[in-house]
């Protein structure tokens, strides 16, 4: 008869006897899963992990989980768009689980309380350029520090932070919290230099002995546009306007705002003139609400604060204060089209809002070194340009243009510079499919909405503070316990009571379960039994042959 198997992840030899009782055709198999917020995740956290954690309190112990992959969790608690939480299995239930508030909750706990993490990777000898001090940058330098190696970024601005902080009014992001997460990241050892600008990469790299470059130049240039008459007016691009909010150079804008363009961008500046003094900010968008680029809960936000929307409108002439716009409709492939109808409208200033482009001169004497048709920079899977040893990522790259892209570009690059660098070809491992919603087994009660924020309401919302409050310590808890740890065991004991061999072993706290081979018949119980999922059921040899 065969031993019984320590290993709770491994199934029996298959060609040894199937077990006593009914000859097996299947048996179980413990095999953790992918869940769907991590596959989701673009900066690639361990979300499940973390929750579990904070569902047990032990919130200094997440954080350290948490920041192994995303060293900014107070920043992103607040301004990532969470696309774990749209591919979050409980939404077909009730609500998803909120992750994002929970990582504000953990990153806001580590800044209170002073937590640090500490790092054991033997120092390489090796020296990496970071060039660019936002999200991406600061993500690809903690993680190359993480990994033993030296790190110097050279930042053009005056302040690091890149777009979270130029791009990204107070309200949403406070700079207190801004400045501490980025400080934590340089205690690591980190040197930044601000106000240096680099014009020659190769020769900044042969200079000062860097063995590796990461571009992380963020998109602050406006795009064009051909307005006539555009020059008549007071006219302003939306980066450069918030960039001078930031510094505390506010430009005079007037009684009367239009903001051209129907973005993110656009809403932060319109809600952002509303609180500087103009009376009216008004945002002129070609499409409708439907087909517009920014997040519906920005708009419902900018709506709030007294922020006008003109939807199907485009500026079509610019004539001192008076602007000509023309009436949209949208087609039948979702595509604005003129309709040859006319309004117009007073505005003091007008801010465009029509998307960014990255400044490419720091790579202009980079030889060989190959562009996209769109301006951006060609890399390959290990995020490295046609020139060896040049990685880049975030805005430089073909991608979506949110804060944690960027961060998982950053972490994605680091890991592959770091294989460079070894000459040790970094690999992702493997992992199971996601667990869609359809393969959960929910025999608990799940009647558990989620927690809201508490927000300031729009008539107190005249400065820059904080809108969006946090959730406390008993929230936090609640709203992790609400995650269902889709594909993966978390030791409910369903297999263990449902098996009617007494073949599942408990193995104490944290070390999960075991199959006793020997005993299982492979009924399915247990399988049935799996709330999450975190048991397959794998075919056996049947007359000498293999099922699959």
């Amino acid at each position: 008869m065969k031993k019984s198997t320590n290993d709770m992840t491994q199934p029996p030899d298959l060609r040894t006897k199937t077990g006593t009782g009914p000859i097996r055709r299947t048996h179980p198999v413990y095999q953790n899963s992918l869940p769907p917020c991590n596959q989701a995740c673009p900066a690639g956290e361990n979300i499940q992990e973390w929750l579990a954690l904070a569902q047990e309190e032990r919130y200094e112990e997440a954080w350290q989980h948490l920041v192994a992959n995303n060293p900014m969790p107070a920043v992103h608690g607040r301004v990532c768009y969470h696309p774990c939480e749209n591919a979050c299995n409980r939404a077909q239930v009730d609500q998803s689980v909120s992750i994002h508030a929970v990582e504000r909750f953990l990153g806001d706990q580590a800044l209170l309380h002073g937590w640090k993490t500490t790092f054991t990777a033997v120092p390489s000898g090796k020296k990496v350029l970071v060039i660019g001090a936002g999200p991406s940058g600061l993500s690809c330098a903690w993680q190359l520090r993480r990994l033993g190696h030296e790190v110097e970024i050279h930042e053009a601005g005056p302040m690091a932070g890149g777009m979270m902080r130029f791009g990204i009014p107070a309200y949403r992001m406070p700079r207190d919290v801004l400045d501490q997460e980025i400080q934590h990241i340089l205690d690591t050892g980190i040197t930044l230099k601000l106000n240096q600008k680099v014009n020659d990469v190769l020769k900044v790299k042969t200079e000062y002995g860097f063995d590796a470059v990461f571009l992380a130049i963020g998109a602050h240039l406006a795009k064009r546009i051909d307005i006539p008459g555009r020059d008549a007016g007071r006219i302003l691009d939306a980066v450069s306007y918030l960039s001078a909010v930031e510094q505390g150079d506010v430009p005079k804008l007037g009684r009367r705002v239009a903001i051209y363009g129907g973005g993110n961008t656009a809403m932060d500046a319109a809600r952002t003139a509303h609180r500087l003094g103009a009376e009216e900010a008004v945002i002129i968008y070609r499409r409708d609400r439907e087909h517009m680029p920014a997040h519906q809960f920005e708009a419902d936000e900018a709506l709030e604060e007294g922020v006008i929307i003109n939807w199907l409108r485009t500026i079509r002439d610019i004539d001192g204060t008076t602007l000509t716009i023309e009436e949209m409709e949208i087609d039948d492939n979702g595509r604005p089209q003129p309709t040859g109808r006319y309004e117009t409208l007073e505005a003091d200033s007008v801010i465009l809002a029509l998307g960014q482009d990255v400044d490419l001169s720091v790579i202009a004497r980079i030889p060989g070194i190959e562009l996209h048709e769109d301006g951006v920079v060609v890399v390959d899977e290990h995020m490295m340009t046609s020139v060896p040893g040049i990685f880049a990522g975030g805005d430089m790259v073909p991608s979506e243009r949110t804060v944690t892209v960027a961060t998982g570009h950053g972490k994605k690059a680091a890991q592959h510079i770091d294989g460079w660098l070894r000459h040790q070809p970094y690999r992702k491992a493997d992992t199971n499919a996601g667990i869609p919603y359809s393969a959960l087994n929910l025999w608990f009660d799940t009647d558990a909405e989620s927690t809201s924020q508490p927000v300031v309401t729009p008539e107190q919302r005249d400065g820059f503070d904080e809108i969006i409050g946090g959730l406390t310590a008993t929230q936090a808890r609640y709203e992790a316990a609400r995650c269902y740890s889709c594909g993966n065991c978390f030791e409910c004991d369903g297999c263990y009571g449902s098996c009617p061999e007494d073949a599942i072993l408990k193995l104490g706290k944290g070390r999960g379960y075991r199959i006793d081979y020997d005993k299982c018949t492979g009924c399915g119980a247990c399988y049935d039994q799996c709330p999450c999922h975190a048991i397959s059921m794998v075919s056996e040899v049947v007359d000498n042959e293999y099922t699959f």
